[in-house]
């Protein structure tokens, strides 16, 4: 049976799904099914159960059959030794030749633009993978986030751009801040992941933030050196925000009359800058995950629908989920001692 692949997304990202479903027509089945191309190198580049090597190999062989230089049925081959489960990403990998043959599907020019971009960004993870957790400054965390969220900025305007004449005449202004948005989003990530990237092995802090607090990275998530950790945090928050700044201008770039295609850009912007506007100062982001509410999604939904086509409005918007904090701790986290730096 030919699977939905708008189901399909949904059971993989219910937030990116809201986005995705919101665009019309051609450029909606191309950006769902770019999003699921996409899960497939994920699943290859950071599932818990492969060695680093097995995983090079296989985001290698994933590049080999998007180029049309070897068939599907290779990946799932390798892959039939482990059940999907309920790992969203396994299963959306289990189904690789049938989202491949509905690329196929897509007019010529779409589909050289999402074949090129996901090879780029598939080529970028496994030389991440081959090179390990090596970040040692904020330059080695960006070329990381370039090449699993900058290059995808990179596809959404090529696509944008094929749909839009208005967009096609603007490149040069939205790519820069393409990339940017990119970022913003996968530092939010970066933020919501730190402990579960640590648990399977993976710091992206760059040392040089933890040495600016006088940290090792090691110690980031000892409760000992809470204090510290939070400054941390702070940084890269502030990083984020950065990036959220790009991102708005992108979003402002697009004019009021291209509504669908903001809006499916305003959702994940808007829910990184709440969901940074939760973690900034919040221990939780050492321990677990922080997450918006059900009801904050809905209401961010809502109110951009009716009103996101504005840019004052939307400035004003942005400003305001930015000042939600998260309530504070009950009580003061422990005095920290000063640990000493890792020798280098």
């Amino acid at each position: 049976m030919t699977i939905d692949h708008r189901a399909l997304l949904r059971s993989a990202s219910r937030t990116f799904a809201l986005s995705i479903e919101r665009l019309p027509g051609i450029v909606g089945d191309a950006m769902c099914l770019a999003y699921l191309l996409l899960r497939v190198s994920d699943f290859l580049e950071d599932n818990d159960y492969m060695p680093a090597a097995r995983k090079v190999a296989l985001l290698a062989l994933w590049d080999e059959i998007l180029a049309g230089d070897a068939p599907a049925s290779a990946l799932l081959a390798e892959l039939a030794d482990h059940a999907p489960g309920n790992d969203p990403d396994a299963q959306v990998a289990a189904h690789a030749d049938e989202i491949l043959a509905k690329v196929r599907a897509l007019p010529l020019a779409v589909q050289n633009q999402l074949l090129v971009h996901v090879r780029d960004s598939t080529q970028g993870m496994a030389r991440w993978v081959a090179r390990g957790p090596d970040i040692p400054l904020e330059d080695d965390m960006d070329d990381y986030m370039h090449e699993v969220a900058g290059r995808v900025g990179y596809l959404v305007t090529d696509v944008f751009a094929w749909y839009s004449g208005f967009v096609r005449g603007r490149l040069n202004q939205l790519m820069p801040l393409a990339r940017e948005f990119g970022l913003a989003l996968q530092t939010v990530n970066v933020i919501r992941g730190l402990r579960k990237d640590y648990e399977r092995g993976w710091i992206f802090v760059p040392e040089s933030f933890c040495a600016a607090v006088n940290l090792r990275r090691s110690d980031l998530f000892k409760p000992e050196y809470q204090i510290q950790a939070l400054q941390v945090v702070d940084m890269v928050s502030d990083k984020a925000e950065r990036h959220l700044q790009k991102a708005l201008a992108y979003v402002m770039a697009l004019p009021p009359w291209l509504h669908t295609l903001r809006l499916a850009c305003i959702w994940p912007m808007l829910f990184a800058v709440r969901t940074l506007a939760l973690s900034r100062q919040n221990v939780n982001v050492l321990v677990g995950e922080v997450k918006m509410t059900r009801e904050e999604v809905k209401a961010i939904v809502r109110d951009t629908t009716l009103f996101g086509w504005s840019n004052r409005w939307l400035e004003s918007y942005y400003r305001h989920l930015k000042q939600v904090r998260a309530p504070a701790p009950a009580a003061p986290p422990p005095a920290a001692p000063t640990p000493h730096l890792a020798a280098r």
